[in-house]
């Protein structure tokens, strides 16, 4: 099986995963907080929801050029993949449309404003992630449509590879930011 069928065929099973996890039920009976369910991948500066403040304590938080990168979760899932959320805040003094995020693929030019040039990185296995791809290569990121409007917080999500079990601690790269040092979670 050579690279790109390779590919395809992790992009396949990534969305089946998430398909199937979208449609799990859970019961949220006796939590007083549930978890609020994320929305849309994409995000439009006009429409661009506003996040609540966060109740719990951030993984990380890194900042640069007026942007603020907030880390809320890494959680390794069953199938072999690191799920990254957070919130993307625009301190600039007007919209943001990461452009300086998207990934340097020629090929690709479907992942402009996005987390697409995101990776992660495993300093102890010495080994570099990068954000997983759609068939159509798209990545399983957040695409900030329309940019960021000035003050507003947004949500965003990135799914790389798992790093063996053994890691516990990675760092979040985001182009342009200060690397981001968090401990994964491991999922249900």
């Amino acid at each position: 099986m050579n690279v790109r069928h390779t590919l395809s065929a992790v992009a396949i099973t990534t969305g089946l995963v998430l398909t199937v996890a979208g449609c799990g039920g859970g019961d949220d009976k006796g939590s007083e907080n549930p978890k609020p369910s994320s929305s849309s991948s994409k995000s439009s500066g006009g429409d661009a929801k506003e996040s609540a403040p966060a109740e719990s304590k951030s993984l990380a938080e890194v900042k640069s050029n007026g942007i603020t990168v907030t880390v809320n979760s890494v959680t390794r899932d069953q199938g072999g993949f690191l799920n990254i959320t957070g919130t993307v805040t625009n301190g600039g003094s007007g919209i943001w449309l990461a452009s300086e995020w998207k990934s340097d693929e020629t090929e690709l030019q479907v992942n402009g404003g996005s987390l697409a040039g995101s990776s992660v990185v495993d300093q102890a296995g010495k080994k570099k992630y990068l954000v997983l791809r759609d068939t159509q290569g798209r990545c399983l990121c957040t695409k900030f449509e329309g940019g960021i409007n000035q003050g507003k917080t947004v949500d965003w999500f990135a799914q790389f590879p798992a790093p063996p079990e053994g890691t516990t601690k990675v760092q979040l790269q985001v182009p342009t930011m200060p690397p981001a040092p968090v401990e994964i979670s491991e999922g249900e």
